[in-house]
């Protein structure tokens, strides 16, 4: 997934609500940018962190800028755009770059399921069983070079992994894909203690057949891709 508009290095003054950031670009100019995530962001939103933003000059757009990337030292990135992990699954989906979904050909996305729910992707092959893919974005790290999600609690997520279990036990194939927003990671874990719900429920989830993935991304000022697959200790 590239850019669409070249990125500009800034430093984060304050993230003053879960939507609305601001900071200083390299010049000194006082910004205001887009923060497209509702997380708490643990550790990526201090203020003074060098971060990076996408300009836009849509005249429908109430900011001229959006926050896309964290400069985390010694080479490494972190995204914070909770929406790019579906464009980067999608690209990957499409060009049969997950080997554990490889076998299909029809990706779509955003299908109605559940209860008053979208699934992210439904993939279809003839002579496969349909596939019902979640895709989650990962971007907390407390521990190590462990990943972990989620950072706080998520009733929605949650749900999600009970109505992935209800299309395995309908006789489809269900899988959680967790996407690392972050270069600096070798594994992945369920933050617990974060939420004790959510791991309840994965691991019914798991014990319904439900299937579970992590990769990785390549993060550069230029594109963010899937890269290569991390175990789970879940």
């Amino acid at each position: 997934m590239r850019f669409q508009t070249p990125l500009v290095r800034a430093h984060l003054v304050r993230r003053w609500n879960r939507f609305l950031s601001e900071a200083t670009l390299e010049d000194g100019t006082l910004v205001r940018a887009h923060c497209p995530n509702p997380g708490t962001m643990m550790g990526l939103n201090a203020p003074g962190t060098p971060i990076w933003l996408e300009p836009n000059d849509d005249p429908k757009r109430k900011l001229n800028y959006g926050w896309r990337l964290v400069e985390l030292g010694g080479g490494d990135w972190s995204g914070i755009d909770t929406a790019v992990p579906n464009r980067v699954v999608g690209e990957a989906l499409r060009d049969r770059a997950i080997p554990e979904l490889g076998g299909y050909d029809g990706v779509r996305p955003e299908v109605k399921y559940g209860r008053k729910s979208r699934v992210d992707f439904l993939l279809t092959q003839p002579g496969l069983p349909d596939a019902y893919v979640e895709v989650k974005n990962v971007h907390l790290r407390r521990d190590g070079n462990l990943a972990e999600f989620p950072d706080c609690v998520t009733a929605r997520g949650a749900r999600h992994l009970d109505e992935l279990a209800d299309m395995v036990r309908a006789g489809h194939r269900a899988v959680m894909l967790y996407l690392v927003q972050r270069t600096d990671c070798a594994a992945f874990a369920l933050a617990r203690d974060l939420d004790p719900a959510y791991g309840v429920a994965f691991d019914r989830a798991r014990a319904a057949g439900v299937e579970a993935i992590c990769y990785d991304t390549a993060i550069s000022t230029e594109e963010i891709t899937i890269r290569n697959p991390l175990p789970l200790r879940a």
